[in-house]
C-alpha cells in the first residue's frame, strides 16, 4: 500500500472519530442506536477516498473501537458495543463506505443528483439493510418494529447526504487528482 493511501485511511477513520465528540442524541433506556455525527464520517470516507480507501479507513476505524478506544459517540468503545442494539451499523461501516466509492468510482461525472443517491444508498440503505435486522435480533423488536423505529433517523441521515455531496463535490472541485 502506498503512502498515499495510508495517509487516506488515516485520515478518515481520525474524521470519523473526531465527529464522535459532537454529542449524540441518545434514547436513554431504550437501547436504541444513538443518533450521532459519524455516520457523516462513513460517507465522506467512501466519496473522497474512494471504495478501497474509505472501506479500510472504517475497517481500522472500528478496529481501534473493539480494542477499546473511546472513539464512538458519547466515548463509547470496547468489543461490547458491538454486541448492542448500534452494532449491526457500526459493522456495516467499512461496507458502506466502501460502496459509495464503488458507486462514485464508476461514474466519475457523476451531478449531485446522481452523487447523493450514491451516498444515500451506501449511507442510509446498505447501513439500514445491516443494522436494521441485527436492532431487531439484539433487541428483540421484531424486524417491522425495528424498520418503524428507524424512520426517525432518516431525515438526519438525509441531512447527511447533503452535506456529504456537498462537502465530497468542493473537494473534488478544488484537488481534481484526489
Amino acid at each position: 500500500m502506498d503512502t498515499k493511501s495510508i495517509v487516506y485511511i488515516a485520515l478518515f477513520a481520525a474524521l470519523t472519530a473526531a465527529l464522535g465528540l459532537m454529542p449524540p442524541i441518545a434514547f436513554a433506556g431504550l437501547g436504541l442506536p444513538p443518533i450521532t455525527a459519524q455516520s457523516l464520517g462513513v460517507m465522506l470516507a467512501g466519496a473522497v477516498a474512494g471504495a478501497r480507501r474509505g472501506g479500510f479507513a472504517l475497517l481500522l476505524f472500528i478496529a481501534l473501537a473493539a480494542v477499546g478506544l473511546p472513539l464512538l459517540a458519547g466515548g463509547r468503545g470496547g468489543i461490547g458495543v458491538f454486541f448492542g442494539a448500534s452494532g449491526g451499523f457500526l459493522l456495516a461501516w467499512p461496507l458502506s463506505a466502501a460502496f459509495i466509492g464503488w458507486l462514485l468510482g464508476r461514474d466519475r461525472g457523476a451531478s449531485f443528483v446522481t452523487m447523493a443517491l450514491y451516498i444515500a444508498l451506501g449511507g442510509i440503505v446498505v447501513m439500514y439493510a445491516i443494522g436494521i435486522p441485527w436492532m431487531a435480533l439484539v433487541g428483540k423488536l421484531g424486524l417491522t418494529k425495528a424498520m418503524a423505529i428507524m424512520v426517525a433517523y432518516i431525515p438526519g441521515d438525509l441531512v447527511k447526504v447533503v452535506l456529504a455531496t456537498m462537502i465530497a463535490r468542493g473537494l473534488r472541485r478544488a484537488f481534481p487528482n484526489l
